[in-house]
């Protein structure tokens, strides 16, 4: 199952077909859904009044599909003929000369209608929306179909960008680990010269007790500052996860989530093997690593 982003678009169209009891002319149904990246599943509609009655449904088909991101759909109902002449059809035609003859037996002082009158009123009859309501869901579901397509297309090439800067990653790590052993002896040589400077105090008559509180106080702060070996060996783990959920896809529930929350813990990672690197090395490659982080925070958070 791919990996979804939570941009994409989709539209499509669906053609009405005319009601000759009514004299409806054939409409038009248009719908389109717009999503962009959010932390949870944020819906909007906007369709015509008269279309409400199926926002329910609408609202139901797309939450069974969608996890996030924030979501429009908008629906557009138009006349199949609004670039063209109407032509009513003769059935509702008889229904206005009906309605006419009605209406002059009470008012006959009512003005009669013109071929204008008659164009005119054919082309405002609208469906009702019970009759929409079939094709509606029908036009919705094929373009939400449409919609995760186009978000499994864009999660796959966003899957492959942070492939490629995880790569990078362990490029830069596999560069860091040779350094360690130069950053330990680099450690040990400071260490020496402070202790010899601390027996040198000694031998000027400080009290053993201090001389030995303060060697152990080096000692200590050694051995924390050249331990960067543990934060390159979380962070391989951290990119050993990430691409197992990459791998995963969508049978992970919340992957782009849980992605976030590793992308944080790479850059602490990367973080403090900077605060602790005595090289100038090492303190390139872990700037280097931040960059590459930033740019895999960016993506991920466009991940459903």
């Amino acid at each position: 199952m791919p990996i979804h982003s939570m941009t994409g678009y989709a539209s499509s169209q669906a053609q009405l077909p005319p009601d000759p009891d009514s004299g409806t002319a054939g409409w038009r149904l248009g719908l389109e859904i717009r999503s962009v990246n959010s932390r949870f599943l944020d819906l909007s509609f906007k369709m015509p009044d008269e279309l409400r009655a199926h926002e329910t449904a609408l609202r139901e088909l797309v939450t069974a599909q969608l996890r996030r991101g924030k979501v429009e759909v908008r629906v557009q109902l138009e006349s199949a003929s609004a670039s063209g002449l109407a032509l009513p059809s003769p059935t509702w035609l008889q229904q206005l000369a009906q309605a006419q003859t009605q209406v002059h037996a009470v008012l006959p002082q009512a003005t009669p209608l013109s071929v204008a009158d008659a164009l005119r009123l054919g082309q405002s009859a609208s469906p009702a929306p019970a009759d929409v309501g079939t094709p509606l869901v029908a036009l919705a579901r094929e373009v939400v179909q449409a919609l995760q397509a186009a978000r499994a297309r864009e999660g796959e090439r966003l899957s492959a960008m942070l492939r490629e800067r995880l790569t990078q990653l362990r490029e830069l790590a596999q560069r860091a680990a040779p350094l360690i052993p130069q950053l330990v002896e680099q450690q040990r040589l400071r260490f020496l010269e402070r202790w010899r400077d601390a027996l040198a105090q000694a031998e000027a008559g400080l009290p053993t007790d201090a001389v030995q509180e303060r060697a152990l106080s080096e000692a200590t702060a050694f051995a924390i500052r050249i331990d960067v070996a543990e934060e390159l060996s979380r962070l391989a783990a951290h990119l050993a996860e990430i691409d197992d959920l990459l791998a995963q896809g969508g049978k992970t529930e919340g992957v782009g989530k849980r992605l976030d929350f590793l992308i944080q813990e790479l850059h602490r990672e990367a973080n403090t093997l900077g605060s602790k690197s005595a090289t100038m090395e090492l303190t390139r490659i872990s700037v280097d690593m931040k960059v590459l982080i930033e740019q895999l925070r960016e993506q991920v958070q466009n991940l459903e």
